[in-house]
């Protein structure tokens, strides 16, 4: 257990500063294969959910050491969400019985998800606040659900979890900005840009499997 510990707080010591503020290994090393997964799931490709599991335990670590709760939880979330995404793009079927292919949700379905989405921020922002340290507790609870909701959409291969992602990348700058985590506010900033990039190339991709 002190070797484990010994080398996780390795991966968090500084690799270089940026205005001031420190860069980990872990950050380093989670950003660029977050970078990776997203190329990824631009192109339909299942290999971007293996390194979404592996990118989101190293932001698991690292934001738990800035006292960020609510997205190190969302982290853990991000495993099991990328182990069923993973699965139902190899294997998911849609309402019609055939294999997923890219495709977009009915009014119904997108005003549900927004509602739910919407209701869950401040229910999640208050469990932060009672029960953590959190000092941005609702402001680490939007892009929470926020996340949760586009990576479910992602899932489905439904189109939707791209203006979703970029509603998301763009609250996280400002989050990670206030804790002075400068190198994941430029790859948040360089999301919230492949997120538009990828709405655009998905709804030309609409109707194909992919995977």
């Amino acid at each position: 257990m002190d070797a484990l510990h010994n080398v996780a707080s390795l991966w968090l010591q500084p690799a270089f500063s940026l205005w001031g503020s420190p860069i980990t290994w872990t950050e380093l090393l989670a950003c660029g294969l977050s970078l990776w997964m997203v190329g990824c799931n631009m192109r339909v490709h299942p290999l971007g959910w293996p390194l979404a599991i592996v990118s989101s335990l190293l932001y698991a670590a690292l934001f738990l050491h800035y006292r960020l709760y609510g997205e190190a939880s969302l982290q853990l979330v991000f495993v099991a969400l990328a182990a069923w995404g993973w699965w139902e793009w190899l294997n998911g079927r849609g309402e019609d019985g055939q294999r997923l292919t890219v495709h977009r949700l009915g009014a119904r379905a997108r005003l549900k998800a927004t509602l739910l989405t919407v209701a869950a921020w401040p229910l999640l922002g208050l469990l932060l606040h009672r029960m953590t340290d959190s000092d941005v507790p609702f402001l680490d609870a939007l892009p929470t659900v926020g996340s949760v909701a586009g990576q479910i959409l992602l899932g489905r291969k439904l189109i939707e979890n791209w203006p979703v992602w970029v509603a998301v990348n763009l609250v996280s700058v400002g989050l990670f900005a206030y804790k002075g985590l400068w190198l994941t506010v430029l790859l948040y900033a360089l999301f919230a840009a492949l997120a538009v990039w990828g709405w655009q190339r998905w709804q030309a991709l609409e109707g194909q499997v992919h995977g």
